[in-house]
């Protein structure tokens, strides 16, 4: 990759922030980056390689960071949830129930021959998306608590089962791929723990602050690197290894400064190069030769909305919240990129993906409106503050 072409892939996605700045009820930037991709990519000027191996690895560095983002969203530190994981958990699992018996149904009719795929491209939401909405709302009512868990343990749930619906090897090292990961992840967190009240740790950390030695945001990367080795060591995704670390993140509480370095780094270069590249490999074209894609993409959509509403009656909450669990992102790109990696996913059945997640960010935009939040939807930004400044 030279520079003329990373500085193509970074004014690629500078087009998102630019078509979201316009007017308030645009889409998040990262439908611009797609977009952006699309441009230079297979479907347009064909500008870019996408599958060379230097920009697989950029690619791949991204879609770790933008995991990470997406874990460090789940409110494993906010007590209010707590009360309101059950019928949450509950929700959950009467989309997840909705979903494969849809998935079953509608293998034949999409012709995507993988329903186990398809239960989780309908089942999944995106805590990214969905949360920072929820939260700016200000209201603490157990409607919206009971949603904030429902989103946040669909997204977990899916998360996880992600690299085992979409083996390529066998199943037991894949699993125990996932298991290495997930166990690493905690004990970064408890030696975390152990570790961050030493007073040494606390003089090294007030150092790092007072001269700029980033030692959290590097510590945070060197277990994000770490993790995503041994899960492609093991066999697992690189999606276990960055969500993990991001949960752990979370789970530790990391101060403001951390989170808006992460969000630098992520947003500003990695994460947006993921979205171009992916972009970049979608064929619309295919499209055009393989109708039941739009099928495909049309259902999933469908059926997730269907799936949750239906969760929604039954557990009594507002329509409006359904419409906000609707909301998909980080999953479905993975199942598109994963997918064309590996040969499971044809041109155009990533392309009809892709438009369904964007297109559901549409109708969470639908929700909030419903809801009284904000009609701006965040992208997968770090979460707000969680600790005191050290």
């Amino acid at each position: 990759m030279t520079f003329g072409v990373l500085a193509l892939l970074v004014a690629a996605g500078l087009i998102g922030p630019a078509l979201s700045s316009v007017h308030r009820a645009t889409p998040p930037a990262v439908v611009g980056e797609i977009a952006a991709g699309l441009v230079i990519g297979v479907s347009g000027f064909g500008w870019i390689d996408p599958s060379t191996p230097t920009m697989d690895t950029f690619s791949n560095i991204g879609f770790a960071m933008l995991m990470f983002l997406v874990g460090t969203h789940v409110p494993l530190r906010d007590p209010a949830v707590r009360p309101a994981l059950a019928r949450g958990a509950l929700a959950a699992g009467t989309v997840m129930a909705i979903s494969v018996v849809a998935g079953i149904g509608l293998q034949g009719i999409t012709g995507l021959h993988r329903p186990a795929v398809l239960a989780v491209l309908i089942s999944t939401s995106s805590a990214a998306v969905a949360l920072p909405i929820l939260q700016a709302t200000g209201r603490t009512d157990m409607p919206i608590l009971i949603t904030i868990s429902w989103i946040a343990i669909a997204d977990v749930a899916t998360v996880l089962c992600l690299p085992i619906v979409l083996a390529t090897g066998g199943l037991a090292r894949v699993v125990g791929g996932g298991c290495i990961v997930i166990g690493g992840a905690a004990l970064v967190y408890v030696c975390g723990r152990l570790v961050r009240s030493q007073r040494s740790v606390r003089e090294l950390r007030e150092q790092s602050r007072e001269r700029g030695w980033a030692l959290d945001l590097r510590i945070s990367i060197l277990v994000l690197f770490l993790l995503a080795w041994l899960a492609t060591r093991f066999g697992t995704s690189i999606l276990i290894a960055g969500f993990a670390t991001g949960v752990a993140v979370a789970a530790l509480g990391e101060p403001r400064r951390v989170a808006q370095q992460l969000i630098g780094l992520g947003e500003g270069f990695f994460v947006p190069i993921f979205f171009v590249v992916l972009g970049a490999r979608l064929d619309l074209g295919a499209i055009g030769h393989a109708p039941r894609a739009l099928v495909l993409g049309g259902l999933v959509l469908a059926s997730s909305v269907a799936a949750r509403s239906i969760a929604a009656r039954i557990w009594r909450l507002p329509v409006a919240t359904a419409l906000l669990a609707a909301a998909q992102l980080g999953v479905p790109a993975a199942v598109v990129s994963i997918g064309l990696h590996n040969g499971q996913l044809t041109a155009a059945q990533g392309a009809a993906i892709m438009a369904a997640a964007v297109a559901s960010l549409g109708v969470c935009a639908a929700g909030a409106a419903m809801l009284g939040g904000p009609r701006v939807l965040t992208d997968h930004a770090a979460p707000p503050d969680r600790s005191p400044e050290t």
